[in-house]
């Protein structure tokens, strides 16, 4: 006979006992049952909603201690929700002990089931590892901006799982932590330096020395930028229709796009100036007389 038909019987035939009780019998045991159990039940749900109101404050203030001895922000969160999750997970093994719970025979359970659980939650645990080794390895912190894929924005939160982002346009992308640890992605904010290259066209009836001397005095007159390493600007190459240039100048990191976009605008607006001609496409139409039935 299977255990679970076991049981079966065992319970049916504890109902026809209870059906054959007399009704004050039934009363009394019932009483005993709450007596006994009841209490125990409403004990153990008011120590658990204490104790998570403890960890909670706890883990708090944890973290406080942390943050004065300039613990990185994101393994601060890290441990944070693990030491969460390690003082509730002791909490819950308490309480079940308290209920007179056989922790052996749920452990058994518990490890039966793991099996199937961790086959099915491949990718979560996939994500937790890569969670960890982002926080170990540390290839980006929270307030970096990364780029991995089609996706980049600014670092908000580094969970066990999932890492945040933030756009430029305000939007949350959630990026699985699996994902992050084994492709490949740009961090923007490593370095306190980068470089803005900018490629310029001018047409070829332009004098080219001209040309430089325009660019050399608006890179100089440039909020932000480095002066070592120096700037650097010269002709790139003669396309087709254009001869370019090439503009590269170094700045801190946090102002990059600043730079980036205010060149831009300004180069346009002096080469307008200085009647330094842009190309761009064209189209000849050319209508012959024939055509028009003349």
């Amino acid at each position: 006979m299977t255990n679970p038909d076991a049981i079966a019987k065992e319970v049916s035939s504890k109902v026809q006992q209870m059906s054959k009780m007399p009704l004050d019998t039934l009363i009394e045991k019932f009483i005993g049952w709450v007596t006994e159990y009841g209490i125990k039940l409403i004990i153990g749900l008011i120590v658990i909603s204490i104790g998570l109101k403890i960890i909670k404050k706890v883990v708090k203030q944890f973290g406080v201690f942390l943050e004065k001895r300039d613990v990185d922000i994101t393994l601060r969160r890290f441990i944070q929700s693990l030491t969460a999750g390690v003082l509730k997970v002791i909490l819950f093994i308490g309480i079940l002990g308290y209920w007179d719970v056989k922790l052996t025979g749920l452990a058994a359970i518990v490890a039966s089931g793991g099996v199937a659980i961790g086959l099915a939650l491949q990718g979560s645990l996939s994500n937790f590892a890569g969670g960890f080794i982002i926080l170990l390895l540390r290839p980006f912190k929270v307030g970096d901006y990364i780029q991995t894929g089609v996706y980049e924005g600014t670092v908000e939160e580094i969970g066990l799982f999932y890492t945040k982002l933030t756009t430029i346009d305000n939007k949350l992308i959630l990026i699985p932590n699996g994902t992050l640890s084994n492709g490949s992605l740009i961090n923007y904010s490593a370095k306190e330096e980068r470089r803005v290259d900018l490629t310029f066209s001018v047409g070829y009836e332009n004098n080219i020395l001209h040309v430089k001397e325009v660019l050399t005095d608006i890179v100089k007159k440039q909020e932000f930028v480095l002066d070592n390493p120096k700037p650097f600007i010269g002709v790139s190459a003669h396309s087709p229709s254009s001869v370019d240039f090439i503009v590269k100048v170094w700045c801190k990191s946090e102002h990059y796009w600043d730079i980036h976009f205010s060149l831009l605008e300004k180069v346009k607006l002096r080469f307008d100036e200085e009647n330094i001609s842009i190309p761009y496409p064209q189209m000849d139409l050319h209508v012959k007389k024939e055509d028009l039935g003349l």
